[in-house]
């Protein structure tokens, strides 16, 4: 009949690999501190990467959205300068000539008060 003797646990999981990877051989990794560094470190790479994903995407949509606002810009300024051309006064009177209605060539009076 055989002796029973200690068999050494293999240290297969997570935290195994990364003792054996970071030489920690009298730590060990289940600790609290250890898993609450652990989670706090994977929680800033999620953070890194959303933040990443997150800004490309913004760019992505810039991008897209900046011919479209060249275009309107132009139409814009097109536009205000056909209103600014349209509002000059002569411009004006060119127009409501039609409906037969002129300058006055006479200056306005000016009513002056005796107080």
């Amino acid at each position: 009949m055989r002796e029973n003797t200690y068999k050494p646990i293999k240290k297969h999981t997570l935290f195994g690999q990364l003792e054996k990877r970071l030489h920690l051989n009298g730590i060990s990794l289940n600790t609290p501190y250890y898993l609450s560094c652990l989670f706090y470190l994977l929680f800033l790479g999620l953070l890194y990467i959303w933040n990443t994903h997150y800004h490309e995407k913004m760019l992505h949509k810039i991008h897209q959205l900046q011919p479209i606002v060249d275009d309107l810009r132009v139409k814009h300024m097109r536009l205000q300068s056909s209103y600014m051309f349209d509002s000059k006064q002569s411009e004006v009177a060119k127009r409501v000539a039609q409906l037969a209605i002129y300058e006055s060539k006479v200056p306005p009076y000016i009513i002056k008060s005796n107080q």
